[in-house]
């Protein structure tokens, strides 16, 4: 954590560096914050938020609808309503809290109930959906995506360690073709009712959603990043496929050692945008200005702390204390590869930090405290 925190902060310089900004500051702040939620989190005993599960879950519950509520909710970007702002504090941005708040209560009802069959386990799946499902909702509609998204690996992680049928995953595998089947074809007749209307992909968003042919509630922008992902020559270089082209530009370039800190072209000149290149694309940064051996170093360390998830979970002595720490590096492990196999042009754009690295400070003192639960669960695990 403390070498992946480094790391972040000396890059995020970097990105900065052409503008003088000073966010690699606003990072140590938020880094020493964080680092004082991980001590008092891993001196709590884990099993406490089982009793408060629900508490946690409704408080976040009440943020996420607050953030939709014009004057209270702001907005950045592409008119997306994600933080409230706190005044003397900054941004906050309750979509982290609503992945924290499904953790628990995830944990919390796997906790009290065993599952088998796909038939026996029916009650505790509907019950289990609706609690995930609201903050799911609420997120979609700010909308975040991307926070939606990483929110059911990590379900679907607990819930494969607690013995569920292998069905039930067959099953939603075959659902998850489906929504893919479903999406592609949506972004296909998205692409035909632009063209057919002579309307441009970058200044024309907003055409195709609020037409008769849309049928998934999706914004035409995020049509646009899976479109750029798809066939980049249909949508404007310049436009929604500009950040995912100068990512890939700026790691192809970093060769096997980098050009150096500092000396990377991308972010310094504008190409790689500066609005992302010290957040979601840190990791391009990084692997222009260290290389093939400096990127496989970040992705060493984040093996390691995935690794030392998976071991302690195996170390839990108690079921709560297990599910909580699967949870935790699920969704640490869905952050990290969505967000290096966005840079690299795997997967499409989407807004998905990188742990420890990306610049932002709700999402390190999430992280921060997710990794004070694992140490925790393992501080815990013979006081019984």
């Amino acid at each position: 954590m403390g070498v992946l925190s480094t790391f972040g902060v000396f890059f995020i310089y970097s990105a900065q560096a052409a503008t003088d900004g000073d966010q690699w500051i606003k990072q140590l702040v938020y880094l020493a914050l964080g680092a004082v939620v991980y001590v008092a989190t891993s001196l709590l005993d884990y099993r406490l938020w089982l009793k408060y599960a629900h508490w946690v879950y409704f408080a976040a519950l009440v943020a996420l609808a607050l953030v939709l509520i014009p004057g209270i909710g702001t907005t950045h970007g592409m008119g997306a309503r994600r933080w409230i702002e706190i005044p003397a504090l900054g941004a906050f941005q309750p979509s982290e809290a609503g992945k924290i708040a499904v953790l628990f209560v995830t944990a919390s009802i796997l906790t009290g109930n065993r599952l088998g069959t796909v038939r026996d386990s029916l009650q505790v799946l509907i019950k289990l959906a609706l609690a995930v499902g609201i903050p799911m909702l609420f997120i979609v509609a700010e909308p975040d995506l991307g926070s939606a998204l990483a929110i059911a690996p990590m379900v679907f992680a607990m819930l494969f360690v607690s013995n569920l049928s292998l069905r039930f995953f067959a099953g939603a595998l075959a659902v998850f073709a489906l929504l893919i089947g479903a999406v592609a074809l949506d972004v296909g007749k998205y692409a035909t009712f632009m063209d057919e209307n002579g309307l441009d992909f970058n200044n024309d968003k907003g055409a195709y959603e609020k037409s008769t042919w849309a049928r998934l509630p999706l914004k035409d922008y995020q049509r646009n990043r899976v479109l750029a992902f798809w066939n980049p020559d249909k949508v404007d270089r310049t436009g929604i496929g500009w950040n995912q082209i100068q990512s890939r530009i700026s790691v192809g370039s970093g060769g096997l050692t980098g050009k150096g800190w500092t000396e990377g072209t991308q972010a310094k000149l504008g190409y790689l945008p500066r609005a992302v290149a010290h957040n979601d694309f840190i990791f391009s940064v990084i692997a222009e200005e260290k290389g093939f051996l400096g990127s496989i170093a970040v992705i060493g360390l984040f093996g390691v702390l995935l690794w030392n998830g998976v071991r302690i979970a195996g170390l839990a002595r108690d079921r709560f204390g297990m599910l909580l720490v699967i949870g935790v590096t699920a969704l640490l492990c869905v952050h990290i590869f969505v967000n290096i196999a966005m840079t690299v042009g795997l997967v499409p754009v989407k807004g998905i930090p990188l742990p420890f690295i990306s610049y932002g400070g709700t999402f390190v003192l999430s992280c921060c405290l997710l990794q004070g639960l694992v140490q925790s669960v393992y501080r815990f695990r013979r006081d019984f």
